[in-house]
């Protein structure tokens, strides 16, 4: 048996950790550069406000519901993301961290289910403060299919167990096919030309029949639609082939200096992920556009290729500032840049080159004091010079809520 733990609302659910005062009440969280809703409250979707809708459409809308706002604040998002996966674990050895807000855990072997999963939603909820629906069925897709299920039916109090053939048939034949997991919109699209329109007609469907029409990744999802499972727990999850960040900017810009800056600070990021998953990259892509969405749109892109296969952060910023400085030409105001590695070789599997030197032991050494610094004092504790400081053009965030949980001098002050 698959256990599926969801957080609800995840993101507007972690600005209520701190805030008890706005529990119960309606909650947005905003995306990059305060641009779109990306998270609502329970009690903002009651509302009727809508989901991936820009700000500054409905920001008088909010004011007169009362609605609390906040810019996205992904160093509290992940550590109490860290908080909820580390409680679960005490429930089970075999996990797989599907997201930041979503956990597969292998339940094999264990009894009196309905119990099991109350205990994990009541146990994150002490411990944490974060509200979570819990499915749990004979594999992964089903495991889906009852954490929307526990989700959207108030009797079931948060906690769906789907154990008997019956039990997933009354749930599948109440839910679109689109709405399944691993099918989506465009798969789904194709599955209704041919008169498939619900989980049950999917599920009794003739594999080979619907095999032509799609792959075999579909025949698996019907053979865990009938608790046949097919899809294992992914304990380590597979390293990223590429890794990018990309920005919208808080203000236009229109010189080379800022501009390096942003792609310094961009590779920053991209590195702590290369870090991350102990890679080396090889190639780089550089990039930066006007806005879109006004007269005389200008981009400019430019992959470049390393000396060796690398995460020395220096030789990184170096070659990328190098190669926006190639493509930069005057007149133009820049609304958004990024970088991406897109050349990957884990470190592991590195094969030494007798004509070049490679990365040095001291670089090695430097780039993991560089690390440890910053996984010590929070990100930006200590950081290239090359990403200047000020930086005007650094995306919008009027609504940050305190780093909680991962900076001492945000640390919550309680007063008699």
């Amino acid at each position: 048996m698959f256990a599926l733990v969801d957080c609800n609302s995840f993101y507007a659910s972690c600005e209520q950790v701190f805030r008890p005062d706005l529990r119960g009440k309606p909650v947005v969280v905003l995306s990059n550069n305060d641009g779109c809703i990306v998270a609502r409250s329970r009690e903002a979707k009651a509302l009727g406000i809508p989901d991936l809708q820009p700000y500054f459409k409905l920001e008088g809308l909010l004011r007169r519901h009362g609605v609390a706002v906040f810019s996205s604040n992904y160093a509290l998002y992940g550590d109490i993301s860290r908080r909820v996966m580390g409680t679960l674990r005490e429930y089970s050895p075999d996990i797989e961290v599907y997201s930041i807000d979503e956990v597969f855990l292998s339940l094999a072997g264990m009894r009196d289910l309905p119990v099991i999963g109350r205990q994990m939603r009541d146990r994150v909820w002490r411990d944490i403060r974060i509200p979570v629906g819990v499915g749990i069925a004979p594999t992964k897709t089903l495991a889906k299919l009852a954490n929307g299920a526990a989700k959207k039916i108030d009797k079931l109090a948060g906690v769906c167990v789907v154990e008997r053939p019956e039990q997933w048939e009354w749930l599948l034949r109440r839910v679109a096919v689109t709405d399944l997991w691993g099918v989506g919109r465009r798969l789904g699209a194709r599955l209704n030309d041919i008169g498939i329109r619900t989980g049950w007609e999917l599920a009794t469907a003739d594999t080979k029949f619907v095999r032509r029409r799609s792959s075999v990744n579909l025949e698996r999802t019907i053979e865990e639609l009938n608790g046949r499972p097919c899809l294992e727990l992914e304990e380590l999850p597979p390293a990223k082939m590429q890794i990018y960040c990309t920005r919208s900017f808080g203000a236009m810009i229109t010189e080379l200096v800022p501009l390096q800056e942003a792609i310094t600070a961009y590779a920053t990021r991209a590195h702590d992920k290369l870090r991350g998953q102990k890679s080396l990259v090889s190639a780089i892509h550089v990039f930066a556009h006007t806005s879109p969405h006004k007269p005389g749109y200008y981009s400019v892109s430019g992959t470049v290729q390393l000396p060796y296969p690398t995460d020395d952060l220096r030789l990184i910023v170096t070659e990328a500032k190098k190669a926006i400085a190639r493509m930069y030409r005057p007149g133009h105001a820049f609304a958004k840049a990024g970088i991406g590695f897109i050349e990957l070789t884990g470190r592991r599997y590195l094969q030494a080159d007798l004509l070049t030197t490679g990365q040095s032991e001291k670089d090695d050494k430097l780039m993991g004091l560089m690390e440890r610094i910053n996984q010590r004092g929070g990100r930006g504790t200590i950081f290239l010079g090359a990403q200047g400081v000020g930086k005007p053009w650094q995306m919008r965030q009027q609504h940050t809520s305190p780093r909680y949980t991962t900076r001492w001098s945000e640390i919550p002050r309680v007063s008699s």
